[in-house]
């Protein structure tokens, strides 16, 4: 087991660590901006993002709002729709076998590719993008909360069921409980790529949002306000993940206290 010390226990350097990692990161970028003389239209150093972003606050925040909008949606959509068919796989080796291949080859498509196909579908509306993102989340959801559930110690569920516990306690009180670590885990690593769905979406078909603002300002080559939409975009990935890291110590307590 690895030594514990007051990096790796203590709640403030929880905070402090993922700051000076940041800053070292925007330390460097800048650093290579000076050091080799970049042009701002190639590479903008991160004090030209910032003025950029300044420069159209509005605008901006607006656009992040939408896309913001989009991931939350798409990704709920993905939670609502795929934890049951996960249960529904893990209660039936026969559909596991007959679903699998399926969700599969439906994840190995390029979303990129899907992405023009769904506004022929769906329009020009807010629903392409919510169910690209609900395709990109979908996957590891599902495996995540299928596996979690099949992390249950055998013994356990025979002891269970030794003690006449109904399948409804067996399934809230055992399976659901071993199981809720991976499920966060396959949350944690789908809300990521629900960012990144949202800009695949907004890159066809869109006429507002973070990715439809870093295609129009490639267009016009004007590269520091694409790199201001990429920084929020980040942003907003960041403040989503730690968002779900927050609510899994709060509901899981005793799965943190196992680590």
């Amino acid at each position: 087991m690895p030594k514990r010390t007051w990096l790796t226990d203590s709640p403030v350097a929880a905070v402090l660590l993922p700051i000076v990692g940041l800053a070292v990161a925007i330390g460097l970028w800048w650093g290579a901006t000076i050091a080799f003389s970049i042009e701002p239209y190639l590479l903008p150093s991160p004090w030209d993002v910032v003025v950029k972003f300044f420069d159209q606050p509005g605008y901006l925040l607006q656009e992040t709002g939408t896309s913001m909008l989009e991931t939350i949606e798409g990704f709920g959509l993905a939670i609502v729709i795929g934890v049951p068919i996960a249960l529904v796989i893990v209660r039936s080796v026969v559909l596991e076998r007959l679903v699998y291949p399926l969700l599969l080859m439906v994840n190995s498509i390029p979303k990129v590719a899907i992405a023009p196909l769904l506004v022929i579908w769906m329009g020009f509306g807010q629903w392409p993008k919510v169910v690209m993102v609900l395709l990109m989340c979908f996957f590891p959801i599902v495996i995540s909360t299928a596996q979690g559930m099949k992390s249950t110690p055998t013994e356990l569920v025979e002891l269970m069921r030794s003690l006449n516990a109904s399948r409804a306690q067996e399934f809230f009180k055992l399976r659901l409980r071993y199981a809720m670590p991976q499920i966060f885990t396959g949350f944690k690593v789908a809300i990521s790529l629900a960012v990144i769905g949202s800009v695949i979406s907004e890159f066809v078909g869109a006429t507002k949002g973070l990715g439809y603002v870093i295609q129009q300002s490639g267009a016009s080559a004007d590269t520091t306000l694409a790199f201001a939409a990429i920084t929020l975009l980040s942003v907003m990935s960041i403040v989503l993940f730690y968002a779900l890291v927050l609510l899994e110590h709060w509901l899981l307590p005793w799965a943190q206290e196992k680590r």
